[in-house]
């Protein structure tokens, strides 16, 4: 500002400023405070939304734990996640819901469906362990249903590296019903080798390599 020459001046000079200033001030602070309870707003319902998600995913590990469901039980768990997944479907709770769905129609020798629910997984979730999960159990499927060439193609996908061990595992498998012995226990040592390493539990590969090993001594 220019200089000014008396007190009379700067006073003018503050009230015209306040004039022709003031109610933007005014807005911004008005608009400043309500970000902030508006942010404040969209924490608490995301806690809220976090908490609510968690409470109802806990309800379905405790009705599916244990021994087989009823037909009755099967449908309040299947309704359970859908509503997981209907009210909360960008969490964490709604993949592992489905995970557990597909579990569940594996117990149910139904293997469409838990092909379907681990499909989505795997293209909708942005957790790469989640996600790595999804592309192991599927590559579980493929050789289930006689297709492990399917099976090394989901293997291929970019699994974490703290699921190289079951990668490898199933790896084994699918070689083996493609007849490919070599293969097999190339992957299946691998397998041993990294659970080993990770400290990992990693059951019934050492009987697979054992099997492979008496199969050739008979021949």
């Amino acid at each position: 500002m220019a200089e000014l020459r008396s007190e009379e001046e700067q006073l003018d000079v503050i009230k015209r400023w306040w004039k022709e200033n003031g109610t933007s001030l005014i807005a911004g602070a008005v608009l400043a405070a309500a970000g902030v309870f508006g942010w404040n707003a969209w924490q608490n319902y995301q806690e809220g939304q976090a908490e609510a998600a968690s409470a109802r995913y806990q309800q379905l590990v405790n009705m599916t734990a244990g021994n087989a469901l009823e037909e009755d039980q099967l449908a309040t768990a299947r309704a359970l996640i859908s509503e997981i997944n209907d009210d909360h479907g960008n969490t964490l709770y709604a993949e592992l819901a489905l995970l557990l769905d597909a579990r569940l129609a594996v117990q149910q020798d139904n293997l469409a469906d838990a092909k379907a629910a681990l499909e989505n997984v795997a293209d909708r979730s942005s957790r790469r362990y989640v996600q790595s999960l999804a592309w192991l159990r599927l590559a579980r499927i493929e050789v289930a249903e006689g297709n492990p060439e399917g099976a090394l193609s989901l293997l291929d996908e970019p699994i974490t590296e703290s699921l190289a061990a079951q990668q490898a595992n199933i790896r084994g498998d699918a070689y083996a019903a493609l007849g490919d012995t070599e293969q097999a226990r190339d992957a299946w040592q691998t397998a041993l080798e990294l659970a080993q390493a990770r400290n990992q539990a990693l059951y019934g590969v050492q009987f697979k390599l054992d099997d492979l090993g008496a199969e050739e001594a008979t021949q």
